[in-house]
């Protein structure tokens, strides 16, 4: 079985305005990465729009009207706080982004695909069940987290999200959910401040591995195998979504860790172990940050080799 690739064109059109780091450019870099001839065996597929039955698992319906109701006319923006805004087609592009991971998951729980990487926009994991927050406005990890086990019936599903930023959102609809783990690594002190060791949520289930600025290879590599792959072995998931952010990478600017490109693969052939242990290799993944356009598509082409086995 293949690896297969979700994505949209409106998730291009997601408009950010002039020079707002959430950029379309980061999408068509990622995309311009996975068009080289050694990705020519991924498997394509155009993300569809999430149902309302599949956001309202992770949202509450206020925050669901409020996002769709608020999509401007052409060429006007939406401001929901300083960060965060919407165009014409941003409600498109975060139902596609949403819905991309739910049919990722529709597709790998099928053994339609070995595993799936949803290369789309906005990113999800710091809105709330009830707000968006930080470039993002549907939670799409979490989104796709729940599907998998109410749609499908598994019992331990797995988030592990190792953007530079915590996923508050995704600890935020979590915290007392029954049989689904969030698991981060994160720079401590940095946006959205949240993220604290003893963070564990109201089940025992979030895992949070904060780490120093400045903190390079060696000790992201030490710190995610001692603490999150040793606690994701322990829980044992049936099926792992990864919120693939990249932005720990040494040359990004909107944070302080100093991760290189391979560290990724690295990560990814960890997390691809855990699932052929316990999860019948049952892996999706969705983009989360990366802002150095460079860094992000050099990164992004490392872990979609390891999740095709190259």
């Amino acid at each position: 079985m293949a690896t297969l690739l979700f994505t949209h064109p409106v998730c291009l059109q997601h408009d950010t305005g002039d020079y707002h780091p959430e950029c379309a450019d980061r999408l068509k870099a990622v995309l311009q990465g996975l068009e080289s001839e050694e990705f020519m065996m991924l498997l394509r597929e155009e993300a569809p729009q999430a149902t309302r039955e599949q956001l309202l698992r992770a949202h509450c319906a206020h925050h669901v009207d409020h996002v769709l109701s608020s999509v401007p006319e052409p060429g006007e923006y939406f401001h929901i706080d300083p960060d965060t805004l919407m165009s014409y087609q941003s409600g498109d592009a975060a139902l596609r982004s949403a819905g991309s991971v739910c049919a990722a998951v529709d597709a790998v729980a099928a053994k339609q695909a070995r595993n799936a990487f949803c290369a789309v926009r906005p990113p999800g994991h710091h809105a709330e069940r009830d707000a968006a927050m930080g470039f993002c406005l549907f939670n799409n990890a979490a989104v796709g987290a729940l599907h998998a086990r109410d749609a499908h019936g598994f019992k331990r599903v797995a988030i592990v999200d190792f953007d530079v930023h915590h996923g508050n959102g995704t600890q935020h609809i979590l915290w007392d959910e029954p049989g689904v783990l969030y698991a981060s690594t994160h720079q401590e002190h940095a946006y959205p401040n949240t993220g604290l060791a003893e963070e564990t949520g109201g089940q025992g289930r979030m895992v949070n591995v904060p780490l120093p600025a400045g903190c390079a290879s060696d000790d992201f590599r030490q710190a995610f195998g001692d603490q999150l792959i040793y606690k994701l072995r322990e829980y044992a998931p049936d099926f792992l979504i990864i919120s693939a952010g990249f932005d720990a990478h040494a040359a990004d600017p909107l944070a302080h860790l100093r991760l290189k490109t391979s560290d990724f693969k690295w990560a990814t052939e960890q997390l691809l172990d855990v699932a052929q242990e316990s999860a019948g290799n049952r892996v999706v993944s969705v983009l989360e940050g990366g802002y150095d356009l460079n860094a992000l598509a050099a990164s992004v082409k490392e872990h979609v080799r390891a999740l095709m086995g190259m």
